[in-house]
């Protein structure tokens, strides 16, 4: 995993602990456009272990990330480490997760594709510590590929109680039909923290998806655009209006995934004139995505937004 660490020095210039980008993808994703990567959340300083998980701080917000090999038992594997993310939060909500699986569209040895294999233990582990009702407590959140052998899990947890958002276009991850796998993705479509007459807005990787089914498969072009949509139904949904914050004194971090690396250049160039606005701080990838089918991906994380009445 990289860890894009800068040490920082306190004014008697003795070094104190290191600020780490905890939430940076691994070396399985590539990075597209050269330069560093920008975290979502900067200036995370360690805070110690819990399970498998590495804990750090980034103000009010409790990082952790964990990187485990894969095996035969992919579900298994990820029921496991849920349950230990869920079981280490005391007293604060977990609001957004990012997943790294390896090999995310091929089938494991029981023929089941690796992300809906998944997605199972996630929904399991979900279950499994909220009960029943485990559907109204999921945070946001996304998957990609990744071409290492390691599964990567970054979750972002807050003490206030977050609320979550659906987009009104789409069937919500967690109720899809048993095409899509044996058990559904268990994720909302934005989680909401709000503080202070304030909020951080984080926005679930969104993709050219309506109702539960794929739109334009394979056209990077048509997707980008119905992606868009989504993303200005969801921003309007969770108080953000229609453009996910501009103009409302935030902080915006985006994040482009794309299947294609030879899309980079059109796809930055369509989004510099609609969603890229200046002062953003943007970053692309190459990445298999959780459909063979979908070539586009795109994540939002708002921070010190005024909510839209």
């Amino acid at each position: 995993m990289p860890a894009h660490a800068a040490e920082l020095l306190t004014a008697g210039g003795v070094a104190a602990a290191p600020a780490v980008a905890v939430d940076v993808p691994p070396a399985g994703v590539r990075a597209l456009g050269g330069g560093p990567v920008a975290p979502v959340f900067p200036g995370a300083e360690p805070a110690g272990h819990s399970g498998q998980f590495s804990l750090f701080r980034s103000g009010p917000w409790l990082l952790g990330r964990a990187g485990v090999r894969t095996g035969d038992d992919l579900a298994g594997l990820v029921a496991e480490l849920y349950a230990g993310l869920l079981l280490g939060l005391s007293g604060e909500h977990v609001c957004r997760t990012w997943n790294y699986v390896p090999r995310i569209n091929a089938p494991g040895p029981d023929g089941l594709e690796n992300y809906r294999a998944f997605s199972a233990g996630r929904s399991l582990a979900f279950e499994r510590h909220f009960g029943r009702a485990f559907k109204c407590r999921l945070p946001a959140s996304s998957a990609v590929g990744t071409a290492g052998g390691d599964l990567a899990v970054v979750f972002a947890a807050h003490r206030a109680v977050p609320r979550h958002f659906e987009n009104p276009a789409q069937v919500p991850a967690y109720e899809y039909p048993a095409e899509h796998g044996p058990r559904p993705p268990s994720f909302s479509r934005a989680t909401v923290v709000a503080a202070g007459g304030r909020a951080d807005v984080l926005i679930a990787g969104t993709a050219a998806i309506r109702g539960h089914a794929t739109q334009a498969p394979g056209d990077t072009r048509a997707q980008l655009a119905v992606t868009l949509d989504n993303l200005r139904l969801i921003s309007r949904v969770a108080g953000l209006g229609d453009d996910l914050g501009a103009g409302r004194g935030a902080a915006r971090r985006i994040r482009v995934y794309l299947r294609h690396a030879a899309d980079h250049r059109a796809t930055a160039a369509a989004l510099a004139g609609t969603l890229v606005r200046p002062g953003d701080t943007v970053s692309y990838f190459e990445a298999d995505l959780c459909r063979a089918e979908l070539n586009v991906e795109i994540e939002v994380a708002v921070f010190g937004a005024e909510l839209a009445a």
